[in-house]
This record gives C-alpha cells, sequence and structure tokens, in this order.
C-alpha cells in the first residue's frame, strides 16, 4: 500500500470516529433540528458528487459518482423534508388536536 492510501483510510477513520463523538453527545432533543438545519452540507456533498461525476474516467469511477449523487440528493431532500415536518408543528394556525 502506499503512503497516500494509508492517509486517506486515516483521514477517513478520524472523521468517522469524530463524527460518531460528536452526534453521540447530542441531547436528543436538539439532534433532528440540529441535522435539519445543515442541509446545506448536503448540499455540498452533492455538488461534490456532481464533479466527481464529471470527471470520471472509467466505469466504477461513474458508478461511484452516480450513487454519490443519486445518495446526496436523497439526503438533501430528506433533510427539506424534516425540516418541514418540524416547522410545521410550531405552525400557530393551525388548531391543536385531532382536528384536520
Amino acid at each position: 500500500m502506499t503512503a497516500d492510501l494509508w492517509t486517506a483510510l486515516f483521514i477517513a477513520l478520524l472523521a468517522a470516529f469524530t463524527g460518531y463523538e460528536v452526534i453521540s453527545r447530542v441531547p436528543v432533543l436538539l439532534h433532528t433540528p440540529l441535522m435539519s438545519g445543515s442541509n446545506f452540507i448536503h448540499g455540498i456533498v452533492l455538488v461534490g458528487g456532481i464533479v466527481a461525476l464529471g470527471l470520471a474516467t472509467n466505469d466504477v469511477e461513474r458508478l461511484v459518482g452516480f450513487l454519490a449523487v443519486v445518495m446526496g440528493a436523497m439526503n438533501v431532500t430528506g433533510g427539506y423534508v424534516v425540516t418541514e415536518r418540524i416547522l410545521a408543528m410550531f405552525d400557530r394556525s393551525r388548531p391543536k388536536g385531532g382536528a384536520k
């Protein structure tokens, strides 16, 4: 293995560990609003997937780029759906209770 591969593996493992530690310390009541508020990060992931797909030169790179675009788009869409549902919970124009 080359040094570049070891460096990339180390960075990926460090990012995974750091992400787990940060998210596990967020209180339950703040987790969903915090994640829905960070939709701009998902948009950056989507743009990165589009760039990776655009620069792909072989079938494996095209497959990885395509998967990155699909998963990024799903992440962005899901984040906005969750944000909309959270905001609907605080909508004062709707009556409370079971009435529709």
